[in-house]
């Protein structure tokens, strides 16, 4: 993010580059820098002759550099952007000779989404050094909770640890989408709320009751009957709680406590992000190891093991939902 930051700086300031080459696994932040530079660099009236959109699978290499070429119209610079770019990953490397010499007239800009250039390359030197070379990584998921915390501060709101726990849950790393979720509540909610789970539940419907991380909860604290209840209204709801998906998300909390049962240093502080957990529910797991001996969780990894190959439909006769959900909390409260 701060790289993004700067790249913004820097247009603010006027220090445009002839050629932004934006690339990576994450495309909220290509999408974002180029919805940035294609809504400030020119004006209304100066887009109409000199801002010019091409999708990569519409267009050539030859065609792009013909159009980066042109002078602008009646105005200091034109904005040529070529989206879905990757479309272009045969012949990109045609644009090396442009690259060497640019037109500085131009601000030409290439969203690459999901590929990256090979930066042994001749055309990823020129471009770093004429342009600007942007390289958007996927975030890892014990990343998201604080993206969610610093994008909302930045927007004028805060929110729950369990609420921001929830989005990370069901939204996993999908930063595009997590930002289109938290838009819809700001339409709803003021400026300087606090986000709650009550605010996930009714405006974008995830159960604050009933889903994977009360779930957790419940087998961490032992609490049977909360856990069979959460197993029935997935067995009922088998659409939005895919059984793959529960016992992946189960099986990692044990692999996390089993983990934790190997610290010698037990502090939270020093736990929590080696477990990639927020220390605010490390209360959670430290009663999950208090609960669930070194032993007991390992006899516990194997049982979820065989669920997740049966979940699959493999040597289990494609049983029910219900029953793989009653058989994993079998294995783990016996």
């Amino acid at each position: 993010m701060d790289e993004v930051i700067k790249i913004i700086n820097d247009l603010k300031a006027g220090t445009i580059k002839p050629i932004y080459f934006l690339m990576g696994e994450e495309p909220y932040y290509i999408d974002k820098l180029t919805e940035y530079i294609e809504n400030t660099i020119l004006t209304e009236e100066e887009k109409g002759f000199n801002q010019t959109i091409i999708y990569g699978r519409d267009t050539t290499i030859e065609d792009v550099i013909s159009n980066s070429k042109r002078y602008p119209m009646m105005a200091e610079r034109q904005v040529v952007v070529v989206r879905e770019a990757q479309e272009l990953s045969r012949t990109i490397d045609k644009l090396e000779a442009y690259a060497e010499n640019p037109q500085l007239t131009t601000v030409l800009v290439f969203a690459y989404k999901y590929k990256t250039l090979d930066k042994r390359k001749k055309l990823v030197k020129l471009i770093a050094k004429h342009g600007v070379l942007f390289e958007s990584k996927k975030m890892y998921d014990n990343q998201v909770g604080a993206w969610i915390n610093k994008l909302l501060q930045g927007r004028g709101y805060l929110i729950e640890p369990k609420a921001n726990a929830m989005l990370v849950e069901f939204l996993g790393n999908d930063l595009s989408r997590i930002s289109n979720e938290l838009e819809k509540l700001q339409i709803i909610l003021p400026k300087g709320h606090t986000i709650s789970a009550n605010d996930i539940e009714y405006n974008i419907g995830f159960s604050k009751d009933f889903n994977v991380f009360e779930l957790q909860n419940a087998i961490g604290s032992k609490n049977q009957l909360k856990a069979y209840q959460i197993a029935q209204y997935f067995a009922e709801n088998p659409k939005d709680n895919p059984m793959v998906v529960t016992v992946s998300l189960v099986f990692s909390f044990f692999v996390k406590i089993l983990k934790y049962h190997g610290l010698k240093d037990k502090n939270p502080k020093t736990v929590a992000p080696i477990l990639g957990v927020s220390p605010f529910f490390m209360k959670d797991y430290d009663l999950a190891l208090r609960n669930y001996p070194m032993k007991k969780v390992s006899s516990i990894i194997a049982s979820l093991r065989d669920i997740d190959v049966k979940s699959k439909g493999v040597g289990a006769n494609a049983l029910p939902s219900h029953d793989l959900l009653k058989e994993m909390l079998v294995s783990i409260f016996s």
